[in-house]
């Protein structure tokens, strides 16, 4: 799919079209259409579409089927390989529907339409139909396939009813023994349940067992014999099937051409039905195809678009007219009518109809679009860039076959030099004699493409009064944007307007604008929730002999030792020091306010017996004595 397929949106039509089809193959070759160059193909692919929709209208919907397989079962026949009983219901559910096929198209040759003499090449094998349902039911061989195979499947049953009419004379006979009422299979055996303590006691061989091992499976003797004569039957039943199918294999395979001929042409049919439908979807009318350079529409549609909601668009360039410069407001529905016109043109010229009343188009060597901003950051382009890309791109690849489509031209950057550079790619599309179709905001465009001939004005119109979007194309007048008239219906208000006015044409604003509302009515909206960090209180210093209060018992006692660099101090209680932290420790009255300036604390931390010592080693050498203290 090219860059042009997706901008026109021609992969949308693809694949509403695929939705039409029922083969693999027109599937594919839906898929891979593109236009046409040569003008005779193209006539006859339009008129196959005509021709398909007029049997549509006449005799309904063909009866078209898939044929899901039928190509892998003819290669598998090649190869030499053994159809299955399913696969030659597939051989026989293809001549089905060849046969309906057949059908169809003969009463269409009543109408006079060539698609309906693809009969010639369809040949519904009825003999082969015939031997396959005899032979096939079901996914399977039938018992009446053959007289042999009839025989044997008689003489499988006896051999399992005899086998089972002794088993179970076994069991009546000795009811004790069994641990059921009733034999059963085990591996293709007959076989009755005994007990283990009585498995010697009757004769056969023991084929299986119970989980628990409580249970033993014998095959009586008497069964035995039925069991041997059983298993030759099947291997000749085997023998004979086998038989049966390669048989219906090789006449399937002598048919091979003529089946590969009737599903090359459901095929075609197919395909060529696919675009009968399409055109009843959205109601389309086959083109005429011309050799001048010229497009005519007449009630032109976007198909993609429903057609109740749709405004139809009349449509007329070539003769004098090279190029269309239409300007209008924003929603205007510029861009929608350009992409129409070359979507038109690009289904057209794929063998499609159109939707439209009438139609007269030229054949086109390429499709060429500028449309939407292209910005890629990835890649580090701007809008401008990535549109001047483009458009250099489109400029080499332009001649006189082109159609040729841009939206917003010269946008994106400096409205000045863009005027300058849109001016200048429409001298180059004019040199180029191609057809081409821009839309644009720039009021010095408008005045060029008044004065240059082979260029003309287009506008979509609006409704004046209510500013609503007409979207009629009127060729041969420029169109006004309407900003500011809409910028007030969606209501800004008179000081914003008038600053507009000033700025763009350095006027006062017009009356009709000055009953806009004086202010903007501003909502509340959503609001940021800021944080607030919280002030810390000033931390205090606890000092030696500060009276303090212990969260949360609110115990009271008196610092002994002040905080170290991790905030913790040690406080002492009544009967105990203890270690805490400053954050749960309350200043109650500082240790200043309780005692004189040159206060001995030992007396209320240290111990008697330390202040002893501490007096005795004042006056005199005490030895080995030493002042311990309370971690």
């Amino acid at each position: 799919m090219n860059q042009e397929e997706r901008i026109l949106e021609f992969d949308k039509i693809k694949r509403l079209w695929m939705e039409y089809a029922f083969t693999e193959k027109a599937k594919e070759k839906i898929k891979e259409t593109e236009p046409f160059l040569a003008e005779r193909e193209l006539k006859a692919k339009l008129r196959e579409t005509t021709e398909s929709r007029q049997l549509l209208e006449k005799c309904g919907n063909p009866p078209l089927v898939s044929l899901e397989g039928m190509d892998d079962i003819l290669m598998a026949v090649s190869k030499g390989d053994c159809l299955t009983a399913h696969q030659l219901e597939q051989v026989r559910g293809a001549l089905v529907a060849v046969r309906r096929l057949i059908d169809y198209l003969e009463k269409g040759k009543a109408y006079d339409n060539s698609l309906a003499y693809y009969v010639e090449n369809l040949d519904d094998i009825a003999g082969l139909k015939s031997e396959i349902d005899e032979a096939i039911y079901s996914g399977e061989v039938a018992d009446g396939a053959s007289v042999r195979l009839r025989d044997v499947r008689r003489d499988i049953l006896k051999s399992e009813d005899k086998m089972r009419e002794k088993a179970e004379q076994i069991g009546r006979s000795n009811k004790d023994c069994m641990s059921d009422s009733f034999c059963t299979s085990r591996n293709g055996h007959i076989c009755v349940p005994v007990k283990k303590e009585y498995k010697f006691k009757i004769p056969g061989t023991v084929i299986d067992k119970s989980a628990t091992g409580n249970t033993i499976f014998i095959e009586p003797t008497a069964s035995a014999k039925y069991y041997e004569k059983l298993q030759q039957l099947l291997v000749e039943e085997e023998d004979e099937v086998k038989r049966i199918l390669y048989t219906l294999t090789v006449e399937v395979e002598s048919f091979s051409e003529v089946l590969q001929q009737n599903i090359r042409t459901i095929e075609k049919l197919d395909f060529a039905f696919s675009k009968g439908k399409l055109s009843l979807h959205y109601e389309g009318t086959e083109p005429e195809i011309i050799q001048e350079r010229a497009i005519h529409l007449s009630d032109a549609r976007h198909p993609l678009l429903e057609k109740s909601v749709c405004v139809p668009l009349q449509f007329d360039i070539g003769e004098d007219i090279q190029g269309i410069v239409i300007t209008g407001p924003n929603t205007g529905g510029k861009t929608v009518a350009i992409k129409t016109v070359a979507l038109c043109c690009m289904m057209a010229q794929c063998g499609l109809h159109i939707p439209c009343k009438e139609a007269q188009i030229c054949m086109c060597s390429n499709f060429l679009c500028d449309i939407g901003d292209g910005q890629n950051l990835s890649e580090n382009l701007s809008t401008f860039s990535s549109h001047i890309t483009n458009v250099l791109d489109i400029l080499k690849r332009v001649n006189r076959e082109s159609l040729l489509i841009m939206d917003e031209l010269g946008s994106g950057t400096d409205p000045q030099e863009g005027m300058g550079i849109a001016i200048a790619i429409l001298e180059e599309l004019k040199k180029s004699g191609s057809l081409f179709l821009v839309t644009t905001h720039y009021p010095e465009i408008k005045i060029y493409a008044e004065k240059e001939k082979g260029i003309m004005n287009a506008k979509m119109a609006m409704d004046a009064e209510n500013l609503r979007p007409l979207y009629q194309m009127v060729i041969g007048e420029a169109g006004e944007s309407c900003a500011l008239q809409i910028a007030k219906r969606l209501g800004m208000p008179a000081y914003m307007l008038r600053r507009a006015m000033k700025a763009a044409y350095d006027e006062e604003l017009p009356e009709f604008l000055e009953d806009a509302p004086e202010e903007l009515e501003k909502s509340n909206g959503i609001r940021i929730d800021k944080y607030k960090p919280v002030k810390m209180k000033k931390e205090i210093s606890f000092h030696r002999g500060d009276s303090v209060m212990i969260s949360p018992d609110k115990k009271i006692g008196i610092v002994c030792q002040e905080a170290n660099d991790k905030g913790i101090l040690r406080v002492q209680l009544q009967g105990k020091k203890i270690w805490i932290n400053c954050k749960r420790v309350k200043l109650l009255v500082p240790a200043e306010k309780l005692y004189p300036e040159d206060y001995d604390f030992s007396i209320i931390f240290d111990t008697v017996e330390n202040r002893k010592l501490r007096h005795h080693m004042s006056r005199k050498n005490m030895g080995d004595a030493a002042i311990y203290y309370e971690d």
